[in-house]
């Protein structure tokens, strides 16, 4: 204790000098708060053991509780003497007053009121910055006796940097466990200090301050929509308030980071928490790396890309469905971090107000890829493919998948491209989980008769009309304009999304699978193309160890039970990068 009561006296004396004889004005600040309720608490209780506490709003957004005002020897004595006996925290300090705002301690206190400035100090005098006195030195037992005067308030301050700081990642509880010491000796570590795993006073204090720093870049701030029945605090300092578009409250970004924040607010059931989980799936704002987590109550959402990375939460409670989205500009980072544990741990549902399901002009212009004012998503490429086995197997195009990161499977299952054969233009996929298709590939066993009428079962428009679209023409050939048996040319009218469709017979058997156009630089007559026959599908499965189906049928069906078949057994493949 002496030694850290003389690195005190030797700093106060050494810092305070010139102060000392200006005779300037100081205070001992001795805690600072978030909320003016909070401080208002905590100054009361400082109040009723303490003479001359006061309170000042500080021109950062905080609420400072300080003692004083002093001269700067004063302040120094009175420093010591209060530490010592344990009445202020070990990391009080002094300072000129000079960031202290509106006065709001004590109660009644004149508004506006400032710290008196000494009559001797020129208001253009330069002045040294006043840093907190701690001590010069100390040794660990010295930093465990310090760390033991903390109250449990500080400590959870400090475990709350440490995990701004990527090193602490358990319960901020104010308990200076095994998991706390083991994060304080990682940041030491980091700092090139000693990683003791006990923080000495000044250690504290540039952990803490440099979190603090950052919260006051931030702007966090208690927001209130009463529109949308939300409490939570924000980042004021990146987003403001630009529109209601339900069931969403969109905040436009402030300045040059690009943050964009979204509140959830809507009336609804356990449906349209999981509806609202697979649409905010789609949207360009929840890139599709990240993790996903629903429960009946609840989801979590995170995406990450190169150049955003996003955090959705959204809850059931009486009736509603309420939550946030904050959307980051790249990667996430510390700051990010930051926000979103404030904002998850300050949400707050409010009464029985939600947004209504129209908001503002109900005959604003509308666009199927945009929801409530934010992009759909769109997949690099669509085509179509259809099961050829129980558990679920695709075949579809091998040009439709190749080159694709991710390939979904009716804008809801993801798959993996198991075999591609680029000779035949054919591809496997498998989907990730096990599905049962209500109708499997039937393969044609007999040479189908030229010019017979066939139809094409595929995603003409890209799934805008969210079911296959039968196309009728006829068959021209049973060989490829250079005589390949393996191809059958058709006379029919189709679009690049129809690649990897099948070609029925009229009997519901398949006779082939469409193939996308070859290429641009040769231009065939309009409504030629080509599909792949069903003797080389069934040989393309029967090598990947599928057992193809053979129809028995041989009589024609009717149109209206070849489009349940075709509805039944053809996919949307979207293919995603």
């Amino acid at each position: 204790m002496r030694r850290i009561l003389f690195g005190v006296v030797i700093l106060a004396m050494t810092t305070f000098a010139n102060l000392a004889s200006a005779q300037q004005t100081v205070w001992v600040q001795i805690k600072a708060q978030r909320s003016l309720g909070q401080a208002q608490e905590v100054a009361r209780q400082y109040a009723a053991n303490l003479q001359n506490v006061s309170g000042f709003a500080t021109g950062s957004g905080w609420y400072a509780i300080a003692l004083g005002p002093f001269t700067a020897a004063d302040a120094a004595d009175a420093l010591l003497q209060l530490r010592v006996t344990r009445q202020i925290p070990n990391d009080s300090y002094i300072v000129d007053g000079s960031n202290f705002r509106r006065q709001f301690w004590p109660i009644g206190a004149v508004i506006g009121t400032t710290p008196p400035v000494a009559p001797n100090v020129q208001p253009d005098a330069e002045i040294a910055e006043i840093q907190p006195l701690i001590p010069a030195e100390e040794t660990v037992a010295d930093a465990r006796r310090a760390e033991r005067q903390l109250g449990r308030e500080d400590r959870m301050l400090l475990q709350t940097a440490l995990q701004w700081e990527g090193f602490y990642a358990s319960t901020i509880d104010g308990a200076i466990g095994p998991g706390t010491r083991g994060s304080m000796a990682a940041w030491q570590l980091q700092e090139g200090l000693e990683n003791t795993g006990v923080l000495t006073t000044a250690q504290r204090h540039t952990l803490v301050t440099r979190y603090q720093d950052m919260l006051t870049s931030l702007g966090m701030a208690p927001l209130i929509d009463a529109t949308a029945g939300i409490k939570i605090d924000i980042p004021t300092t990146m987003v403001n308030f630009d529109r209601y578009d339900p069931p969403f409250a969109h905040f436009k970004s402030v300045g040059d980071d690009n943050v964009q924040l979204l509140l959830i607010s809507q009336s609804g059931d356990e449906a349209t928490l999981r509806g609202l989980y697979d649409i905010m799936q789609t949207l360009e704002v929840v890139p599709l790396d990240g993790a996903r987590n629903i429960s009946r109550r609840n989801f979590t959402l995170t995406g990450e890309d190169s150049a955003m990375s996003s955090y959705t939460y959204a809850a059931l409670a009486d009736g509603h469905v309420k939550g946030f989205t904050l959307i980051w500009n790249g990667p996430p980072d510390k700051r990010q971090t930051l926000v979103v544990n404030a904002m998850k741990a300050s949400f707050e549902p409010l009464g029985d107000t939600v947004l209504p399901d129209v908001y503002g002009d109900p005959n604003a212009a509308q666009a199927l890829d945009l929801l409530a004012g934010l992009d759909i998503r769109q997949p690099d490429g669509v085509a179509s493919g259809f099961y050829v086995d129980q558990t679920g197997t695709i075949l579809t195009s091998a040009h439709s998948v190749a080159s694709c990161a991710r390939v979904i499977i009716d804008d809801s299952f993801s798959a993996e491209v198991s075999t591609i054969d680029q000779n035949l233009g054919l591809a496997l996929l498998r989907p990730s989980e096990t599905l049962a298709p209500l109708a499997v590939a039937q393969f044609l066993t007999s040479s189908p008769r030229l010019n017979s009428e066939i139809a094409l079962s595929g995603y003409s428009f890209g799934g805008l009309l969210g079911a296959p679209s039968l196309t009728y023409g006829t068959l021209s050939d049973l060989r490829g304009l250079d005589g390949n048996p393996k191809l059958n040319r058709l006379a029919i009218m189709a679009t690049s999304a129809d690649a990897g469709g099948p070609v029925y017979a009229a009997t519901g058997a398949v006779l082939g699978m469409l193939l996308p156009v070859e290429s641009a630089d040769r231009k065939l007559p309009e409504g030629v193309r080509f599909a792949a026959g069903s003797a080389a599908l069934s040989d393309f499965l029967t090598a990947n160890e599928i057992q193809p189906l053979l129809s028995p049928a041989s009589q024609q069906i009717a149109p209206e039970d070849l489009t349940d078949i075709a509805a039944n057994m053809t996919v949307l493949v979207s293919c995603w990068n």
